[in-house]
């Protein structure tokens, strides 16, 4: 009997590398994957439906789940997560603490990115930073006049406008035109190299480290999903697909831990490791729904309060629901 042919869209990533080079097999399936960067990978699934499996952003995800027209389904797959202090640069002549940022102009390549979404939460929760407290200005990071992937709709009060035409939020930070800049990359171009430039927290290690211990939450950036009408039709798909992540992402840790003959190339990486099993636990970067059960409810408050969802999501309606609560590593 042939398997069923599949397209899989996702990072290259040590936890998917087992995936894509065969060592590890999705039950039952014969899959093409292709290895892409985020905004291609969210812009062609969005748009286009290019693939059958793909990574999406959890922001974007939500945005269309809540209104009911996403073409996929997400299974609890956390390909990328990120402690999202270091996504904050500011004028460091002019912002000199998180309070500062009250009035100011940040600029962000889309309002709805995931890592924004996190970054905000931050400033809101920790330090009473309101959306509606700043003026936000959009554009492109390398260059001029990206746009929101997905219309939105947000609350009163939020002001946002798009940079001048021609300009990147990277050149307005660097000529001091804006306060601050967040998004998922850095700052580019002149910008990088500029004195005044930095982040907004001197320190942001230890600050995600503060964060974590007082709130229990690891931002999750990104999930996995599965075309809808595919599902409907091959149902135990979702549950052979967490299946495969997890083996894949097992044989990461299992490399990493081997260092022997270290398999990144960055010093330290005992030390690294040893920091990170002390803070998270042995299973730091866990899939599946019950382990992360804080992390996602803390998104879907934040994703609703910042006027991105239609409405209030509940996390048993989130994921396929044959892989809800049946699996852990």
């Amino acid at each position: 009997m042939s398997k069923l042919q599949i397209s899989i869209a996702m990072g290259n990533y040590d936890r998917t590398r087992a995936l894509f080079d065969g060592t590890v097999q999705v039950d039952g399936c014969d899959p093409i994957y292709m290895l892409l960067n985020p905004e291609e990978m969210f812009f062609r699934a969005m748009r286009n439906l290019d693939f059958d499996v793909t990574e999406l952003s959890f922001s974007s995800y939500l945005v269309k789940h809540s209104a009911g027209v996403s073409p996929y389904v997400a299974i609890p797959v956390f390909l990328s997560r990120a402690f999202r202090h270091t996504s904050i640069y500011v004028r460091k002549d002019r912002i000199r603490r998180p309070e500062d940022l009250r009035g100011a102009r940040i600029g962000i390549p889309e309002y709805q990115l995931t890592a924004i979404v996190w970054a905000r939460s931050i400033l809101q929760d920790d330090y009473g930073i309101r959306p509606e407290d700043v003026q936000w200005i959009r554009g492109g990071i390398d260059t001029p006049g990206r746009p929101e992937k997905i219309k939105l709709n947000l609350p009163p009060g939020v002001n946002v406008t798009n940079a001048p035409e021609g300009q990147t939020i990277s050149d307005l930070l660097d000529r001091g035109d804006i306060d601050a800049f967040i998004a998922p990359r850095p700052p580019s171009g002149p910008a990088l190299l500029n004195p005044q430039v930095g982040w907004l927290f001197d320190d942001p290690t230890a600050a995600a480290k503060e964060y974590y211990t007082r709130t229990g939450i690891f931002p999750i950036m990104h999930v996995v999903g599965v075309r809808r009408e595919l599902l409907e039709r091959q149902p135990w798909l979702a549950s052979a697909l967490l299946k495969a992540f997890g083996e894949s992402k097992a044989k990461a840790l299992e490399l990493l831990a081997d260092t022997s003959a270290t398999k990144i190339t960055l010093p330290f990486v005992e030390e690294q490791l040893k920091s990170a099993r002390e803070l998270l636990g042995n299973d730091f970067w866990s899939y599946g729904v019950s382990p992360n059960r804080r992390t996602i409810e803390a998104f879907l408050h934040h994703h609703h309060s910042q006027g991105l969802s239609a409405r209030k999501v509940e996390i048993a309606e989130l994921f396929h629901s044959s892989t809800y609560e049946t699996y852990s590593i």
